[in-house]
């Protein structure tokens, strides 16, 4: 990570920003004030009813679990990606490529043989369901984020060895879930910045298009548009506490943006998607006390 003393000069005189860095500034924060409202001030979920997919053992200290892959229309898909352009974001321990899930509350049940055990109902997309059954790899990705999802959700710890179930889709009953209905409020696209984060036009570097918007209130996720180049080698990325700035190879492209959030530089992670050009970019925002 850069240095913050360079990435975070004095920033905070908007006298010195353009009309439309001002006004970038001020779509960025209200549409975290807008999410944080929908949180406590209106219910912004609706239930769906998943499908059953396939379902795999596993146990933790208090026996046997077991996890139901399920399916629905209504979860979002992940970014189509190729299997290569994945495999080559997770061999760089990148976080540009996310799989949309909903975990479902613990159910108790009972397996084959009448005994206790506990089940869990994940959901995935149902189109993305499909493409995973004909692909090794992706069910096991499934699986792993799934299980590392619930050990985190409920502070279990599952035995990362597990076994799919032949003759059964699922254990048990998939209930109801309760998924966000409302779509995330998108950050206005304010097109091309230059070096002082305001719109203009010079000469120089290319100033790619950056698209910024809000997954979560405490996550801020960015698209860089880098047409020109075939991959990430070359290309610089410095990340501020409220600032990201992009250098690409033989000065094809320069980024200077001002993000009027508090940046969790360290935990901040980026992949190149290699089909789409593109730079994605996944920053974790800092809480007020931290």
């Amino acid at each position: 990570m850069a240095d913050s003393t360079f990435l975070a000069p004095e920033l905070s005189d908007t006298e010195s920003m353009g009309e439309e860095t001002v006004r970038f500034q001020e779509l960025l924060l209200k549409a975290s004030k807008e999410l944080q409202q929908a949180q406590t001030a209106r219910p912004d979920s609706t239930q769906i009813q998943p499908k059953p997919g396939f379902c795999v053992k596993t146990n933790s200290s208090e026996g046997k679990v077991f996890i139901n892959i399920c399916h629905s229309p209504s979860i979002p898909p992940p970014a189509d990606v190729t299997e290569d352009e994945l495999l080559q974001m997770l061999e760089e321990d990148q976080a540009g490529f996310r799989i949309p899930m909903s975990l479902g509350e613990p159910h108790a049940e009972l397996d084959a043989k009448g005994q206790g055990c506990t089940a869990y109902d994940v959901a995935v997309n149902s189109n993305f369901y499909l493409r995973m059954q004909n692909s090794d790899f992706l069910r096991e990705l499934v699986v792993t984020i799934a299980r590392e999802g619930l050990e985190d959700k409920y502070g279990l710890q599952l035995n990362p060895e597990w076994r799919m179930l032949k003759y059964r889709s699922f254990l048990g009953s998939i209930s109801q879930q309760n998924i966000r209905s409302q779509q995330r409020p998108r950050i206005q696209d304010l097109g091309t910045l230059d070096a002082s984060g305001s719109l203009g036009t010079c000469h120089g570097p290319e100033r790619p298009h950056l698209n910024l918007w809000l997954e979560a209130p405490d996550l801020l996720l960015a698209e860089v548009d880098l047409p020109k180049l075939d991959g990430a080698q070359g290309l610089a990325l410095e990340i501020g506490e409220n600032r990201l700035v992009i250098g690409g190879p033989q000065q094809l492209y320069h980024l200077d943006a001002t993000v009027p959030l508090r940046i969790n530089s360290e935990a901040s992670r980026a992949a190149f998607h290699l089909r789409r050009k593109q730079l994605m970019v996944s920053m974790p925002l800092l809480t007020a006390s931290s």
